[in-house]
């Protein structure tokens, strides 16, 4: 059978991060779902795009299903995008994906951008293992315990720049505020920023800078982070076994391994005990 309906990747900020495929695809078919028409209307312009669009989120989902279904047994070719990155991660389209499959329609995917892993290519990381939650919860409780149930394994999630402070301030209640986070913030456009540290030191610089943007964060495994912590324990007997004070231990293994300073000095005074 061919294919009828392609799930295509889209740029998450900077509209130059699209494929030359995703670009072809779009303008061989004949409509384009899409979260957001007046989105999905600038990228048209910008690459010539004409296929007619169809608003296809997350509150007529189900009831587009039925016509965009219709539209393809007809013998037109449909392509689905989000307003931003790849379809169905964290983004509308399940609904659809189901019924497209339970009528044996061809799907294929065609990639490109996701804030998800763009993120954690900028973030260094002791395991390639992860999870992702799509965007936390909003309620202290039921973030309580996700990030139990995740507290292992590296957590990542999307968070609103309205919510960001008050999310870390609950990170910081309930898993300590020498917890190590990641925050990613405008990904691929002019002011993207990346910025790991104990989740104390980041809420306090969001805190004192302005927050805009989709937001991308993870919590840091706490079995990755104590594996950490016992390597810089060992290169910090290193040192003072060479003669250096706990405060010279720190600044030297703060600026090399990228580590917060406060943290690792807590770490030098407690190895002295």
């Amino acid at each position: 059978m061919d294919e009828k309906f392609y799930i295509v990747a889209t740029p998450i900020g900077n509209l130059k991060d699209i494929t030359y495929r995703a670009v072809e695809v779009l303008k061989s078919v004949d409509f384009i779902a899409c979260e957001d028409t007046r989105v999905t209307k600038v990228l048209a312009e910008k690459y010539g795009i004409t296929a007619k669009l169809i608003d296809c989120h997350k509150f007529n989902e189900k009831e587009q299903s039925e016509k965009i279904i219709n539209l393809i047994e007809n013998g037109n070719k449909i392509a689905l995008v989000s307003d931003a990155g790849t379809p169905l991660i964290s983004d509308p389209g399940s609904v659809l994906l189901q019924e497209l499959y339970k009528r044996g329609i061809n799907v294929t995917s065609i990639p490109g951008a996701c804030a998800v892993s763009t993120f954690l290519s900028m973030v260094p990381r002791d395991t390639e293992e992860y999870v992702f939650i799509g965007f936390i919860p909003r309620t202290f409780n039921l973030q309580k315990e996700i990030l139990a149930k995740h507290k292992n394994t590296n957590c990542v999630f999307y968070e609103s720049p309205n919510r960001l402070i008050q999310t870390l301030e609950n990170i910081k209640e309930i898993l300590g505020e020498d917890t190590k986070i990641a925050v990613g913030r405008e990904l691929t456009k002019v002011f993207e920023e990346v910025k790991t540290d104990t989740v104390s030191q980041i809420t306090e610089y969001y805190k004192s800078h302005p927050l805009k943007g989709e937001i991308v964060a993870m919590v840091f495994s706490r079995e990755a982070e104590n594996c950490r912590d016992e390597d810089i324990l060992e290169k910090i007997c290193i040192l003072k076994e060479a003669g250096y004070s706990p405060k010279d231990a720190a600044k030297i293994i703060s600026a090399l391994y990228k580590e917060n300073k406060n943290k690792v000095y807590k770490l030098a005074i407690k190895s002295k005990e």
